[in-house]
């Protein structure tokens, strides 16, 4: 129960408004370190909880210790807009029994308006790095009161390229705060590069690898000849699996839209998200989505982190994913909370290596599936080597290694045309470098 930790007994109503009683294990390990004000580390898998793992301390804190007359005393910064949205609406139901306020602060939205509700002084602010770091740069925010920062997902956001506007910002946040990164991963190695500048003395709870985060989640492949097969076998799953919601991975934008449109086509309700939607078309999706107005979403990787839908038990990757850190976050759209989820892959000719690849960092064996009206003429490799990668791919760098290789040599195609032919014997030459004149007979 939650009331041995010793929270506000505000939280504790808003908790049990939600139905949430039990912690779960991050929970269960982070609260009274973080209400220690320990700076944190924490890796735990997708759907574990973290959200709650960090907005309960700071609001019970807040709570606790109020500063009416202070700016904003929080910040967490995440990847996404749609993981920036979600984790303020949660921070809203937690502090729906007191005055306090979260605001989502992220690009895509009118500026203007933004900067209106930031003079509002809302106590914690949950934003994307880039538009935090713009009303920094243009005085329309501060964080000279500052008392919590939280990286969430810290391993995409250097994943997306945002590890200047992370720095800029947390460099710019006041010394005095207590720190804490959270992920599902931890494995990126930029997230070493950036703890000094973040956290002070951190203590870190590894609560689950990427291995364990899938675990619990049925996986399977089916091999295509090529992308038409693929659309052709997506089709048929999403027709004849059974599932309340589900959702389609693509690596392409324009891939998304072009499945989108085929889908909608065969009368099924799809709806499209990726980053060049703006803002409010992307809430607008996730809501029809939420609210079951339609019941598929084709989508790039920017719905692979923290997106929580209720109901989502299928995920499909037309393609498969380019690490096996982001086929974890993928397949975490399902399963979540201890509930039961299906991932399949569609795995193409030039994929397989990268299958193999993902099966051994993530110590899994995904099962193999055949839809016998769409079979594939390619049924993998003809030799896999026993780390399940197509064999003979390597030959002359093995050999190169062991030192049996012989440099190949191109023949001119002069030489090819002389080859055979007798070649004269050269005149002698004498000591001053020219041939001798032959002697008339």
């Amino acid at each position: 129960m939650f009331d041995q930790f010793q929270l506000h007994e505000r939280l504790l109503k808003a908790l049990d408004a939600q139905g949430i009683t039990h912690p779960t294990q991050v929970q269960a390990e982070t609260l009274p370190r973080a209400m220690a004000g320990q700076d944190l580390m924490v890796s735990a898998e997708t759907g574990s909880g973290k959200t709650l793992a960090f907005l309960l301390p700071i609001l019970h804190h807040c709570i606790e210790q109020p500063a009416p007359r202070s700016g904003t005393r929080a910040l967490i910064l995440t990847p996404t807009r749609e993981l920036a949205e979600q984790v303020a609406a949660s921070c809203e139901k937690l502090a729906a029994f007191t005055q306090m306020s979260a605001l989502s602060v992220c690009g895509g939205e009118n500026y203007q308006n933004q900067a209106a509700k930031i003079r509002k002084n809302p106590e914690v602010i949950v934003g994307t790095p880039g538009r935090i770091k713009e009303h920094l740069e243009r005085g329309t925010i501060d964080f000279d009161d500052l008392e919590f920062l939280v990286l969430d997902e810290a391993d995409r956001m250097l994943d997306m390229g945002f590890r200047e506007e992370v720095l800029a910002v947390t460099d710019l946040c006041r010394d005095q705060r207590q720190s804490m990164l959270f992920s599902a991963t931890l494995s990126h190695r930029g997230v070493a590069d950036i703890l000094d500048r973040v956290l002070k003395d951190p203590e870190q709870l590894q609560l689950a690898t990427a291995q364990d985060a899938v675990s619990e989640i049925t996986q399977q492949f089916i091999l295509a000849d090529d992308a038409a097969l693929k659309e052709k076998q997506l089709a048929w799953l999403l027709k004849n699996e059974t599932y309340a919601k589900a959702i389609v991975f693509s690596n392409y934008r324009a891939q998304c839209e072009q499945l989108g449109q085929r889908l909608q086509a065969q009368g099924l309700r799809v709806g499209v998200l990726h980053g060049e939607l703006d803002q409010p078309q992307r809430t607008r999706i996730l809501n029809l989505l939420r609210d079951g107005r339609i019941d598929i979403l084709v989508a790039t990787d920017v719905a692979a982190r923290g997106l929580d839908i209720e109901g989502l038990d299928l995920v499909i990757s037309f393609d498969l994913a380019r690490s096996g850190d982001e086929h974890v976050h993928r397949v975490g759209r399902t399963g979540r909370a201890g509930r039961t989820g299906l991932a399949i892959c569609l795995i193409a000719p030039n994929e397989w290596n990268l299958k193999a690849s993902i099966e051994r960092y993530l110590h899994l064996k995904m099962t193999r599936r055949v839809i016998e009206p769409l079979k594939s003429s390619y049924q993998g490799p003809k030799k896999v080597k026993s780390n399940g990668k197509a064999a003979g791919t390597r030959k002359r760098k093995e050999a190169k290694k062991a030192g049996t290789d012989k440099p190949k040599v191109k023949k001119r195609l002069r030489d090819q045309k002389q080859a055979g032919k007798r070649r004269s014997t050269p005149a002698p030459v004498s000591s001053d470098g020219f041939a001798p004149l032959k002697k008339k007979s």
